[in-house]
């Protein structure tokens, strides 16, 4: 079995005014989705992607305004890759400079990188690739020719690297293609959140809170396949949740032997089957269990709004 990619990454962060700001005003993302946390309705889930919400270009949010700050270590996802358009990279060397985020230039398999940290301290890098279709989003002067396509890929920190890279190829059905350094490179079969770097030093234990990612999640065609992936996980030792209905796809999960949790997600039903596509994310969504609570729910979380941001905020 071979997943196609990276379906969401999500990640824990501070006050959700700050997340929408940057997610949407600095990196123009499309807020496509507002609901609740399903397993604590007190707190919002956010996710921003392109234009239509594909799979592969969602980054998700749970916004703890107040707690406490993690450490990004082994365990976790280290780093989130965003894939821009072939020469779109200065732009975002200005773009950055504009709203006074540092940022530093790398390079890694052949390819340059700019690095950043969100406001909350997620590890976020930008890179030019060709492949993936341009992200017809327009927002705050980020143009299709230079707007985030979706996800390039991550950068995984494992307590115990070797397990996580048998995982990758073995059972996932990543393709190793190459060792460079402290990392070794996967590739996926899509054209988008399809590349994986895993790193083969420690980083130190991670600790969950603000600014880490909480899970990684990949990609599934259908319910069927997703059963299908349960029992193949669970044939290769892993202990595998129940399928878990989150409304915009379902979820299983499972914790790798580098500590790093995974789910598997489907790519149906997708984030417009409970609003239109040209309206999605404009208002709080709730599952069917929570419409009863709304009022209650709505005056419990912290208000936000997207907007167009100055150089100065």
């Amino acid at each position: 079995m071979k997943t196609k990619g990276i379906h969401h990454i999500t990640a824990i962060v501070g006050h959700p005014q700050e997340n929408v700001d940057f997610y949407a005003g600095v990196l123009g993302l499309r807020l496509v989705k507002q609901t609740v946390n399903f397993d604590d309705p007190g707190t919002h889930h956010l996710y921003f992607g392109n234009e239509g919400g594909t799979p592969g270009t969602i980054i998700t949010f749970f916004p703890w305004a107040g707690a406490c700050q993690g450490t990004i270590g082994d365990g976790q996802v280290g780093v989130t890759s965003y894939a821009v358009p072939k020469g779109a990279l200065a732009f975002w060397k200005q773009r950055l400079g504009k709203f006074k985020v540092p940022f530093t230039k790398m390079a890694r398999f052949g390819e340059r990188y700019l690095a950043f940290q969100d406001p909350h301290g997620l590890q976020l890098e930008i890179v030019e690739r060709d492949e993936g279709e341009q992200n017809s989003w327009s927002f705050a002067g980020i143009t299709p020719h230079t707007a985030i396509k979706g996800f390039g890929g991550a950068t995984l920190f494992s307590l115990h690297p070797n397990k996580t890279a048998e995982l990758l190829e073995k059972v996932m059905g990543l393709e190793l293609i190459e060792k460079e350094g402290e990392f070794v490179r996967f590739r996926s079969t899509a054209e988008i959140g399809n590349v994986i770097d895993l790193k083969l030093t420690s980083s130190g234990r991670g600790k969950m809170g603000v600014g880490t990612v909480h899970h990684i999640a990949w990609r599934a065609d259908d319910d069927e396949d997703q059963l299908n992936w349960k029992k193949h996980v669970e044939r290769n030792g892993y202990g595998v949740t129940p399928v878990q209905d989150r409304n915009y796809f379902n979820a299983i999960y499972f914790r790798e032997y580098g500590d790093i949790l995974f789910e598997i997600a489907t790519d149906p039903p997708g984030f417009a089957h409970d609003e239109s596509l040209t309206t999605m994310g404009q208002k709080l969504m709730l599952p069917k269990r929570y419409e009863q609570y709304r009022e209650q729910i709505e005056q419990g979380l912290l208000p936000f709004e997207v907007r167009e941001l100055g150089e100065q905020e």
